[in-house]
């Protein structure tokens, strides 16, 4: 297997299964995370309709899993246990999802889970996770809170749960968050992410194209200089700019020019609107609003958390960082972020338009928001291994 040189499939492409992890930890997730998961286990049950969900959760957080997803005979609005058809479908929704024990520092999935690759040789096709470094966004520099060791043990767990080996790529600090690809050979990344003095300061530019290109199999990485405004991952990518095809991405956007958002939302655009990708297709940009209102941390809000010392805290009136580009591909549906804001269901009409084979499912997020990220950034794809 050491000739088979691998690739990233696309997020649009077919999955195996989705990977989540159950959300505890006080300092992210406000009054306990009962909030938080009722999101998350509406997303567990949507997703469990088109594909199997691994669901991780430490030895203190594994039976109040079991309990939410598994044992509860009320659901939600969707899935009251009322007669034989809800029933049978809770039953069939269930048995696609699989809990497995695994210690973590909190529930981001896409940045501390494996990243998953594929390859060929002349008669199978196989998978490998990438297991990056973590260090919580920025470790020492700037990073997010101070312990995060269990963060370390996301990645070889998942894989083995999946039973895919597992490369160890721990010299190279990535998050899954900090990348988008088109399944083509293209890769979209932000500047103020991966350049970051927090994340892998003594390799130069051209250094990081080579770690992506070898180890991701891409061949054109397209950078943006920054992401969404206040964005406490030093912007990611997946929160701005996402492929919706190949040669197609949506791009968070807004028409006011007193936003901070929007000079850095135009300097994407420019930047995409004059790139070619791998295959030299010009890169058609679709405009997807951000919310019209920002989205701001309440009293409410700040009564729910217990921050640990070394833990970044929030603070009344903080501008989260809203955007309707954070939403989750699935194989039949897209999951999409709403704020309770005018633009959710203009996000949502923009989306159907580029998916228009899948169901569009409009998820009322803010309780992700609050906890420091989206519907995307708690889910991570397992693509298939045949197809």
């Amino acid at each position: 297997m050491n000739n088979i040189k691998y690739h990233m499939p696309a997020e649009f492409e077919k999955h195996e299964a989705t990977v989540m992890i159950w959300p505890w930890r006080r300092g992210s997730w406000s009054h306990e995370a009962k909030r938080a998961k009722q999101v998350f286990r509406k997303i567990i049950y949507e997703i469990a309709q088109c594909e199997d969900m691994y669901v991780l959760a430490g030895k203190d957080q594994i039976d109040d899993a079991r309990e939410w997803l598994i044992d509860a005979t009320c659901i939600n609005d969707d899935f009251l246990m009322t007669d034989d058809s809800n029933i049978n479908e809770l039953k069939d929704i269930r048995s696609h999802i699989h809990i497995v024990e695994c210690e973590n520092d909190d529930a981001w999935a896409r940045d501390t889970g494996a990243t998953i690759v594929v390859g060929d040789d002349s008669v199978n096709r196989y998978r490998l996770g990438r297991n990056w470094k973590f260090n919580a966004w920025g470790g020492d520099y700037n990073g997010l809170y101070a312990n995060y060791e269990k963060d370390a043990m996301v990645a070889p767990v998942m894989c083995d749960a999946l039973d895919i080996p597992c490369a160890d790529e721990t010299d190279f600090v990535l998050e899954g968050g900090s990348i988008h690809v088109d399944g083509e050979g293209t890769l979209i990344t932000t500047m103020e992410c991966l350049l970051s003095p927090g994340r892998n300061p003594f390799m130069k530019k051209e250094e990081i194209e080579k770690k992506l290109k070898e180890t991701l199999g891409v061949e054109k990485i397209i950078w943006i200089p920054e992401g969404i405004f206040n964005d406490e991952t030093d912007g990611h990518v997946d929160n701005i700019c996402a492929f919706t095809k190949p040669g197609e991405v949506v791009l968070a956007w807004t028409d006011d020019e007193n936003d901070p958002q929007y000079s850095r939302s135009k300097a994407a655009y420019d930047i995409l609107i004059n790139s070619e990708d791998a295959r030299g297709r010009k890169i058609n940009v679709v405009k997807l609003p951000i919310p019209a209102t920002p989205i701001l941390i309440t009293e409410d809000d700040l009564t729910g958390y217990e921050f640990e010392e070394g833990e970044d805290e929030r603070e009344l009136g903080e501008r989260l960082a809203a955007s309707y580009v954070n939403f989750y591909i699935a194989n039949d549906r897209v999951l999409i972020p709403q704020f309770d804001d005018k633009n959710d269901s203009l996000a949502v009409d923009i989306l159907e338009k580029c998916f228009p084979t899948r169901k569009m499912v409009p998820i009322y997020a803010r309780d992700i928001l609050t906890g420091g990220g989206n519907i995307h950034c708690i889910t991570q794809q397992v693509p298939v291994k045949g197809e």
